[in-house]
């Protein structure tokens, strides 16, 4: 039996729409499991203290400062050198073999697993560049892993700025990198907001790769060659070794918390830069 159109188009819609209720509800129920069995452990103490007993007891707070100087650290790092190559893409070149190969590149990087990226971060930073176990190797490993996203979202940004504002800047007499500077750039600022954005919360939730190139010390890190303990890899640990199953799950909230706050604002950068690029058109 055929069915109309008008009939599959409606099951179409509504398989649709069960799919994302599906996708939504496992995301809701991940969500609340943690936060159900970790926010009656979450105090003021435990998140100002540092811990006791490889962890048993005592709160996250070196684990918090760590993971904000490496995840802050790669970012800083990796942002100057994805817009940069967004810039040089879409501005500065011609679609041909060489872009072609950069955004290969980037799509082959954006691929690799995290635990080669470790792996690499190990052999490369940690002992042939002697840094060793510390904040500054694992924060170039999660910069080289953020990189391709932080490419890939500027270009995209930078792509959306009409091209009608670059004949009306170089008809004033700018030059090529006044117009990209004051016009371009200034354009695609909430684009590129938002791949910088998500590229800080896939830092702090990384944990392969920290694991083998920041260390996982428990105190708190005097310099950027020293060792720190992330708060992803806190709660691997934690759970891993059976050490304490709520405090695993209070720093897993933490964790869940502060990754919903960064998502939240890609969010709404994305909706206003969405909202702009409408008014311009």
């Amino acid at each position: 039996m055929r069915l109309s159109p008008v009939v599959a188009e409606r099951m179409t819609v509504a398989f649709m729409w069960i799919m994302a209720a599906v996708t939504i509800g496992v995301l809701l129920f991940i969500i609340a499991f943690i936060l159900v069995h970790g926010l009656p452990h979450l105090t003021w103490d435990f998140l100002t203290q540092s811990p006791e007993s490889m962890g048993r007891r005592g709160g996250i707070f070196p684990m918090i400062v760590g993971t904000l100087i490496v995840a802050g650290l790669a970012v800083l790092i990796a942002a100057p050198i994805g817009v940069a190559t967004a810039i040089y893409l879409t501005e500065y070149t011609r679609e041909g073999r060489l872009t072609a190969v950069i955004r290969f590149g980037a799509d082959c990087l954006a691929g690799i697993p995290s635990i080669i990226f470790g792996l690499f971060g190990f052999v490369f930073f940690a002992i042939t560049l002697k840094l060793g176990l510390s904040v500054i190797s694992g924060a170039l490993t999660l910069a080289l892993m953020v990189l391709p996203t932080i490419i890939r979202t500027s270009e995209e940004a930078i792509r959306a700025v009409p091209y009608a504002y670059r004949e009306v800047s170089y008809g004033l007499g700018s030059t090529r990198w006044q117009m990209v500077w004051h016009v371009v750039l200034q354009s695609a600022l909430p684009g590129i907001g938002t791949g910088i954005v998500l590229s800080l919360g896939r830092s702090i939730s990384e944990t392969a790769a920290v694991m083998l190139t920041a260390g996982s010390a428990l105190g708190l890190p005097h310099s950027l060659f020293d060792s720190s303990r992330t708060l992803a890899l806190h709660f691997y640990i934690l759970s891993r070794e059976g050490i304490s199953m709520s405090n695993a799950y209070a720093t897993a909230s933490v964790l869940v918390i502060s990754i919903l706050v960064i998502n939240l604002c890609a969010y709404w950068l994305m909706q206003r830069f969405a909202a702009k690029g409408g008014r311009n058109g």
